[in-house]
């Protein structure tokens, strides 16, 4: 294996935009959603600090500009973590094009603020003014052309605006019943939010879908989308999910593990099997991103190593003898104590998609003795980032 700086790619229109719109925003009109869903409410108070009404579905911006902007706004603060890419040799040749894939759980502003209780956190380390920059920094450094989030309780007057600018199409779902809303002041509930850069992928098909365990629902969801690669005409579907948090609920988390692969199977399956879906023989892709509440010793985790769609978990490559999961991607202190574990995934299926390279983890001294989240960091779980290129058909 071989270790590279950090590098931008991907993401965003074909080209980039020559401006950044400047802070003009008003809090009082709408600003037209090119969400999937029709029927969602017009948003009334778009971030002013990223979005202005120019009478257009998206305000265009400028990636670089933005993440300038987002540099700006940081740069008397503390220096952020820097990780680099392990880029995986395994005979084949460096692809032309690979397809980055982002994978997190991006803290929801109101439990960051509420009930989490992160004991060691400086409260400025939690205000929205802050994290908002940190967490669109984060997303604009490794310009990912898919991109998985959970705890978003900012979709609709921050992520949605602003990403929809950089040329993502995107869907969320939110929790049936989001402790967010719990919170005074808090922002609408959290949930699932998928984007993708369609200049890259033309959308097929997206679902939200209500997680069920001995077929009664849950309060997690799941972000199912259908894209097809634009240079490669390939179709992967693309699942996010947040399973149920805390110790004691392994049973839950393993039955919703498994409704999940059984609309991924269908799901797969039917794009298989229908018009369009690629190349005859190379197959359909599957990618799962996700917070899964699990250590990789859990039942849910062995369910989805074990599952008829091939799936094999992408930041395994980071070990010397690709086996194991990293030691942690999540790293916090709660009054309850600290929890340094692995939680956080990126499912792919092995047969079609290969793994080129693996963004690795912080150490813990990058970390720090406070943990996440903290003033270098916005989240109390690290991204996960990988690159995957198709694989030719045998």
């Amino acid at each position: 294996m071989q270790t590279a700086a950090v590098c931008q790619m991907g993401g965003g229109a074909t080209r980039l935009y020559s401006t950044l719109t400047q802070t003009l925003g008003s809090r009082g009109s709408p600003l037209p959603l090119s969400y999937l869903d029709p029927h969602q409410p017009a948003v009334t108070n778009l971030d002013p600090d990223f979005c202005q009404q120019k009478g257009s579905p998206a305000c265009p911006l400028d990636p670089a500009e933005l993440l300038r902007q987002c540099d700006e706004a940081l740069r008397d603060q503390p220096a952020r973590l820097r990780r680099k890419f392990v880029h995986l040799s395994d005979g084949h040749s460096a692809p032309s094009s690979p397809m980055r894939v982002m994978q997190w759980n991006i803290l929801a502003q109101a439990l960051g603020e509420g009930v989490d209780n992160f004991v060691q956190c400086p409260l400025e380390a939690l205000s929205w003014s802050r994290r908002k920059y940190l967490i669109l920094e984060e997303i604009l450094t490794f310009r990912p052309h898919i991109l998985c989030l959970q705890e978003v309780d900012h979709y609709y007057d921050t992520f949605q605006p602003v990403l929809a600018g950089l040329g993502y199409g995107s869907h969320f779902c939110p929790k049936p019943w989001s402790p967010c809303l719990d919170v005074e002041g808090n922002n609408g509930p959290d949930g699932c939010a998928l984007f993708f850069d369609q200049s890259r992928f033309e959308l097929l098909d997206s679902v939200s879908v209500r997680l069920s365990a001995m077929m009664l629902p849950t309060n997690q969801v799941a972000v199912m989308t259908t894209l097809r690669c634009r240079s490669t005409g390939r179709c992967v579907c693309v699942a996010v999910t947040h399973l149920k948090a805390r110790s004691g609920w392994e049973w839950l988390r393993s039955t919703q593990g498994s409704d999940l692969l059984w609309h991924l199977q269908n799901l797969v399956q039917k794009v298989a099997d229908g018009p369009g879906a690629g190349e005859p023989g190379a197959g359909v892709s599957a990618l799962v991103c996700g917070d899964f509440n699990a250590v990789p010793t859990e039942e849910v985790y062995r369910r989805f190593a074990a599952s008829p769609l091939g799936l094999d978990s992408a930041c395994k490559k980071l070990s010397r003898d690709g086996l194991t999961e990293p030691e942690f991607t999540s790293w916090k202190i709660r009054a309850t104590g600290e929890c340094c574990t692995t939680l956080d995934y990126i499912w792919y299926t092995k047969d079609t998609l290969r793994v080129d390279a693996v963004l690795d983890m912080p150490t813990e001294e990058q970390i720090g003795p406070n943990r996440l989240p903290s003033l270098s960091y916005p989240s109390d779980h690290l991204s996960l980032v990988c690159d995957f290129s198709f694989k030719e058909r045998e």
